[in-house]
């Protein structure tokens, strides 16, 4: 199919509360979305870097930067066959995962319009209905973090993950579990700690916790191995695994007992699919992370959650837990088993709010 027209557009969303993680709080969260016209067919993607460099090198400036001046003039014009032709093209141009996401998440649109299909079709996903939780950020207090998981739990959902940061982190997480003994709970680091600090979280071992994420750098595989070694509590990785190159690492390595795919963070939603069959190889359990999405971005994320090997609830919560308005005219709400209906229109699965994109268009 000839890509005939990329735009791209950098959007500025107010959240509908903050966002605090151990790098920092949001308020407002900045995202480029990609449209690519082709042939009488219209695909939308999303690039889920934001303003700061906190979770990821790449932030809007810089995935426009990429963007505009190496990867479009790759492809505009160009007859581009597939996701793997799309990552063939885009191979020498190094790193800038999120970047190449985006515009991957265009060309699988632009696929599943042509074929009509979905894209839990094109995947072979196996679920119409994803199970999933809710990620709750630092709170004021212990007591403040517990009323907001109640109210989550009020809410419907029954998997919640906590973030921590050194100083707080077991007090949170315990005070969070005596509220609610039998509750699947989850917390995560973000790279906060290192292998000589990370017994501070020893006591988490006791807690009944379904995984730890990403407690040491985001660029470490060698030092989670010895730290899961001493801890019962799976350890989960996420800002490591940046390829599936890197998943297989992890899982040669045994530095996790469980990953966490974003397709984004791997450069696009087919190396996300390359990672959870090489999990499902392996028979280690995977789960779909978050990034804020919009619903463009929610949407791709349900689809290949719905894959088997997706075992554990992802990130991928109900359109009103982020945006007072988002930029497509459905919105996805949380069922009473606290799951998600996967998208099942052609592509994606949602229509874009062009209205909405220009609103928040800065």
């Amino acid at each position: 199919m000839k890509l005939e027209k990329i735009t791209l557009y950098p959007l500025k969303m107010p959240l509908v509360s903050h966002f605090e993680t151990s790098f920092g709080r949001i308020v407002e969260r900045e995202c480029v979305l990609v449209k690519i016209q082709s042939e009488g067919l219209t695909g939308w993607g999303e690039c889920v870097a934001d303003r700061d460099p906190g979770y990821s090198y790449e932030t809007t400036g810089t995935v426009l930067h990429i963007l505009r001046d190496f990867l479009l003039p790759m492809l505009a014009g160009q007859e581009v066959a597939d996701a793997a032709d799309f990552q063939r093209r885009v191979a020498s141009v190094r790193g800038h995962h999120l970047a190449k996401a985006g515009l991957e998440m265009a060309i699988w649109d632009l696929l599943g319009k042509r074929q009509g299909k979905s894209l839990r079709q094109l995947f072979g996903g196996a679920r119409e209905a994803v199970e999933v939780g809710v990620s709750v950020g630092i709170q004021a207090s212990p007591e403040a973090l517990v009323r907001v998981v109640e109210q989550y739990i009020a809410d419907g959902y029954r998997r919640v993950k906590i973030k921590i940061k050194p100083g707080r982190d077991v007090s949170e997480a315990a005070a969070v579990r005596r509220a609610f003994p039998a509750m699947r709970l989850q917390v995560d680091a973000n790279s906060a700690y290192t292998l000589a600090t990370a017994s501070a979280l020893k006591p988490l071992d006791e807690l009944n916790l379904l995984l730890i994420e990403q407690p040491l750098y985001e660029d470490d595989i060698w030092d989670h191995r010895l730290m899961q070694r001493e801890f019962k509590t799976p350890l989960c990785l996420d800002e490591s695994i940046v390829s599936p190159r890197h998943a297989r690492y992890a899982l040669e390595m045994e530095a996790c007992r469980v990953i966490n795919i974003k397709p984004a963070r791997c450069g696009g939603l087919s190396q996300g699919l390359e990672i959870h069959e090489m999990c499902q190889k392996a028979g280690i359990p995977v789960w779909c992370g978050g990034m804020l999405e919009t619903n463009i971005g929610r949407a791709t994320n349900l689809a290949l959650a719905s894959l088997p090997g997706f075992s554990l609830p992802g990130d991928i919560s109900a359109s009103a837990r982020y945006y007072q308005q988002d930029v497509t005219l459905e919105s996805f709400t949380l069922n009473a088993d606290s799951t998600i209906n996967v998208p099942t229109a052609p592509g994606i699965g949602v229509t874009v709010d062009e209205n909405a994109v220009k609103k928040f268009t800065f």
